[in-house]
């Protein structure tokens, strides 16, 4: 059996040295971790217009994409995620980011590797 393969992209957004993440909804796969924020490639949609809408949906800014980082597949039961992360950059005049916080200290040493 072919598995469906949903293609998924991340915007890591390095600022000063910091890395910008968002925190899973209680009601999405693996809810509460935290993230990269990025989303599901819509079809005959660009991985970049995809990291465009996901991240002004998600957290209310624009960002600039930059390089491709890499690849990832995983493969779930049913299905497979092919995660490709792109370097982005907060423009200078980004506006406030909706719903920010910082995660406990220490928390990124637990988030689980890909």
């Amino acid at each position: 059996m072919v598995k469906e393969v949903i293609r998924v992209v991340a915007a890591v957004i390095d600022h000063d040295g910091r890395y910008l993440i968002t925190q899973r909804n209680s009601n999405a796969v693996l809810p509460g971790l935290w993230e990269f924020p990025g989303g599901r490639v819509e079809p005959d949609e660009s991985e970049t217009a995809c990291l465009l809408r996901e991240v002004k949906g998600r957290i209310g800014v624009e960002v600039i994409v930059g390089a491709k980082l890499g690849e990832h597949q995983h493969d779930y039961t049913t299905y497979q995620v092919h995660l490709t992360m792109y370097s982005c950059k907060l423009p200078p005049r980004r506006g406030r980011i909706r719903h920010g916080r910082r995660p406990p200290v220490g928390h990124l040493a637990r988030v689980p590797r890909l």
